[in-house]
């Protein structure tokens, strides 16, 4: 059960999170699939196949990574990723909720699979840096687990596990909310399906607005 009046601190997933890009995802997909006369897929079937290490996500799609590397494949899906990574946008009331949320002393960071620099840029260019105390990324850009780079995080800045609240919209950011033994909230507005998410046993809202909510934060006081 979540305990809103105990957390000091959310650690933020980006991707499908704070960003709605899981259409972008499937979109560039689709694009080197096809460049390989492979079987495209739908935005619901991305929902219910990706997960990490990201790997096994292109076996699921069909990828004979013995004949080519997981390297080549991956790095096409990058490059185009990084051409388009400005046409998705933050979920609506993301700055509102941030600010209102650091307006009653709840600090932010971010913790994502996404390539630092990649999230550097993009935190930058969507205007909502300053909300957070720390942005971490991975250092490759083939997104195999974020735990390492968590609990690296959390001996760092030495947070208390209990005043310490995980959003995310993967069942992967469960496990690590688990391995860095904080509470755990999921939104299945993003890159995993409500039906993968709430067998984690987790609390899954479908939408990034009920924060509003769960903080009994008045909706109508914040300025849209």
């Amino acid at each position: 059960m979540l305990k809103p009046s105990q957390y000091k601190h959310i650690i933020w997933d980006w991707n499908g999170t704070l960003l709605n890009d899981a259409w972008l995802f499937v979109e560039i997909m689709n694009s080197v699939l096809e460049n390989r006369n492979m079987a495209t897929i739908s935005l619901e079937k991305y929902r219910k196949i990706f997960g990490f290490p990201v790997k096994d996500y292109y076996k699921k799609l069909g990828f004979d990574l013995e004949k080519e590397s997981f390297q080549k494949c991956g790095l096409e899906f990058i490059k185009a990723y990084e051409k388009r990574r400005y046409e998705a946008d933050l979920y609506p009331m993301v700055n509102s909720i941030l600010s209102k949320l650091v307006s009653i002393n709840i600090h932010h960071s971010i913790l994502s699979a996404q390539h630092q620099t990649l999230l550097d840029d993009l935190t930058k260019y969507y205007n909502i840096r300053k909300y957070f105390t720390e942005i971490n990324g991975l250092n490759d850009y083939y997104a195999h687990s974020k735990i390492d780079k968590g609990i690296e995080w959390m001996k760092k800045t030495g947070l208390n596990a209990k005043e310490v609240l995980l959003i995310g919209d993967t069942d992967h950011d469960f496990e690590v909310a688990k391995a860095l033994e904080v509470d755990c909230l999921l939104i299945s507005h993003g890159h995993h399906c409500h039906s993968r998410l709430i067998q984690t046993g987790a609390p899954v809202i479908h939408d990034i607005v009920d924060i509003f909510q769960i903080f009994s934060i008045d909706f109508h006081s914040v300025a849209i």
